[in-house]
């Protein structure tokens, strides 16, 4: 549904801009069976940028359904580990106690690594009532799903327990405008964070930031440790502002800032369909691996089909049997592609070159190169 409209899904108010419009897009959430023929449904896809708040977010509603979780990288799972680590290090966490976690589709969890550390998990759903946990984490992506960022985090800051401590961890929205990646928009993510952003919606809810850190997953991860402000909790200013000054200067909370995403859009997409022309036309074989959401948008703006990229490989037995939504391109196995000898394989998630290229050394022993398509590229 477009709204008109919009209003801020954290601050409430309506004084904004739409910083990225990618059209009419089909649910990243929902990979057809190999033999839907669709047509396969569209939806707005737009990125709405808060006047008030800064807060970056969907503009408009849909109703899809919950993707298919897929197979975790390696590459999320090490920065789980190296969270874990250096915040506990620095001592941000409470010493033990009970430790709830809000659940995310992206599927991974902190909880095994937090019983190393003293603490007994809980399930969030109960922590609450309860009197909360010592430690609440969200720290696999999990809050940007809800369509209501303000009730989420209340939520989530009302599982804390006394003298608790709540993690966010977020893709940040300065990775996203640096990297020039505008196909980490998608429908089923309601929410976009620049740290200024989110530092301000948890003072909302009452919360103070104690501390930050910065990882290179995804060209820019963000993790926050936050307190309950009339705790007075101790804040480590300059791990703080050391993520949030260059952001500021990066201009995170502007319009023309954010808004560069949309000159990325189609210089991407152009140069991907050139491509895999000139190869298809060069006789060679073109591949995908990874059917991983930022690449629904990117292959239906590229105007990709069968003919030009032959097929995607993914690990996820969920995903496998289907097709890329919005194409006829199929999903098949990672046996599937090193059987297929392929010339090139475009990985779309740019975490995976290495693991991809590991796992697989078949790909290039029969001559393939894998090429990175992550869009800014």
């Amino acid at each position: 549904m477009v709204i008109a409209s919009p209003a801020c899904r954290s601050c409430h108010r309506t004084d904004g801009d739409i910083v990225l419009d990618l059209g009419a897009q089909p649910s990243s959430e929902l990979f057809p069976k190999i033999d839907d023929p669709g047509p396969d449904e569209l939806y707005p896809l737009r990125m709405w940028l808060c006047a008030n708040c800064g807060l970056a977010q969907l503009a408009d509603d849909a109703d899809v359904p919950e993707e298919v979780v897929g197979s975790e990288p390696a590459a999320l799972t090490a920065q789980r580990a190296d969270a874990v680590r250096e915040l506990a290090a620095a001592g941000a966490f409470p010493a033990g106690g009970r430790a709830a976690e809000f659940p995310s589709p992206h599927g991974g969890s902190w909880l095994p690594l937090l019983a190393d550390h003293g603490f007994t998990a809980t399930p969030y759903a109960a922590a609450a009532e309860q009197g909360g946990a010592e430690l609440v984490v969200d720290g696999c992506f999990g809050v940007m799903h809800e369509p209501d960022q303000d009730a989420a985090l209340r939520e989530r800051a009302a599982a804390v327990a006394p003298g608790g401590r709540l993690v966010v961890q977020f893709h940040s929205l300065h990775a996203i405008v640096s990297g020039a990646q505008w196909n980490a928009l998608r429908l089923g993510h309601y929410a976009y964070y620049s740290t200024p952003a989110m530092i301000t919606m948890l003072e909302r809810v009452g919360f103070t930031v104690a501390t930050a850190r910065r990882f290179p997953l995804y060209g820019g991860t963000v993790a926050l440790v936050a307190g309950r402000t009339s705790e007075s909790p101790a804040v480590d200013a300059a791990a703080v502002d050391a993520v949030v000054a260059p952001e500021l200067a990066a201009g995170m909370l502007r319009r023309s800032a954010v808004g560069a995403l949309q000159h990325s859009v189609q210089r991407t997409a152009g140069s991907l369909r050139e491509m895999l022309v000139a190869q298809r036309a060069a006789g060679r074989r073109v591949y995908g691996y990874a059917a991983a959401s930022r690449a629904v948008s990117l292959l239906r703006l590229a105007d990709l089909d069968a003919g030009l990229l032959a097929g995607v490989a993914d690990a996820s037995p969920g995903k496998q049997d289907r097709r890329m939504p919005g194409t006829d391109i199929p999903i098949i196995t990672p046996q599937e592609l090193v059987a297929a000898q392929p010339d090139v394989v475009l990985v779309f998630v740019s975490e995976l070159v290495g693991e991809a290229r590991a796992a697989l050394p078949e790909i290039e022993r029969h001559g393939g190169t894998w090429v990175d398509a992550g869009a800014g590229r």
